[in-house]
């Protein structure tokens, strides 16, 4: 039996009834051709509270052009994100973890609700990645999680570094080893544009996880936030996640005790970040 990459999205597009449902999408500049082709929905946790999540508009706009050479439709919509490192050492932090249950709840209602076809959806700070994966496989439809990719180093005094080093030097300023000037010098420096921490925190460490588990794109995450390169490959993401569907290989079908196995492994190999652990457990569940 040959599968029917509209197995969802036909119940709100498909029949004289659904008049009144594709009247509204034609209101946003939905065509009738358009609502015949399989409907893609991008999950975008797009934020200007913190660099990990900034440039993740753009990166919608590459995926989503992906998806419509590939034969599909996409519509975008949106969740929350949280910054740990901006947050952390306030009351704010109080917010991180429970974060991750939002974003995972939004996506599933959403794409449930709008009955998507498939789902990408585009992560960037630490726990838009696990809040993300937990919502593609509750809603078990094709679809990819993209990691918006590391920031670059900064330079400081003729050597590359990362928010890392801002930290470390906190405690120098304490310890009376480093200037308020050169401390400020350093903070101007460190996150030279948009991207993720640029080390092997939760960030880095759950995109390459997302890799293993097979959610991701095997060497999508490797790409930094800004790097040219990340155009062609969100493009060619969004053509993927179409195939998956016109496809029908299923989230649940490629997670496996085996890729569980690989992602551990991964964390273990790269010195990752410790969290894997709370957020492998949740994927497990």
């Amino acid at each position: 039996m040959t599968f029917d990459p509209r197995h969802r999205s036909k119940a709100i597009t498909e029949g004289p009834a659904r008049a009144p449902a594709r009247a509204m999408l034609h209101g946003i500049g939905f065509s009738p051709e358009d609502l015949k082709k399989p409907i893609i929905g991008i999950a975008n946790t797009w934020t200007e509270v913190m660099p990990c999540n900034f440039h993740l508009r753009k990166l919608a706009e590459w995926v989503k052009a992906g998806v419509r050479a590939a034969g599909g439709t996409p519509m975008e919509f949106n969740t929350i994100a949280v910054s740990d490192g901006v947050i952390m050492g306030t009351e704010g932090m109080k917010a991180s973890l429970i974060s991750r249950e939002v974003i995972a709840d939004s996506i599933e209602l959403v794409g449930r609700g709008h009955l998507f076809d498939a789902v990408i959806c585009l992560v960037g700070c630490d726990k838009t990645l696990p809040g993300a994966a937990m919502a593609l496989l509750r809603l078990d439809v094709p679809g990819l999680v993209l990691y918006g990719g590391s920031i670059a180093p900064g330079r400081f005094e003729g050597r590359d570094v990362t928010i890392q080093d801002v930290f470390e030097a906190v405690g120098a300023h304490a310890a009376g080893k480093m200037s308020a000037e050169a401390l400020a010098e350093l903070e101007a420096a460190a996150c030279p544009g948009a991207g993720a921490c640029g080390a092997q925190f939760t960030a880095n460490t759950m995109a390459l996880t997302l890799e293993f588990l097979g959610m991701s794109p095997v060497g999508y995450a490797t790409i930094l936030a800004e790097d040219p390169r990340k155009e062609a490959a969100s493009r060619a993401a969004g053509a993927l996640a179409v195939r998956l569907l016109n496809e029908g290989v299923f989230p649940r079908q490629l997670i496996t005790p085996k890729s569980f196995e690989n992602a551990i492994a991964s964390v273990a190999t790269t010195g990752g970040s410790t969290n894997a652990v709370l957020h492998l457990l949740a994927l497990a569940q």
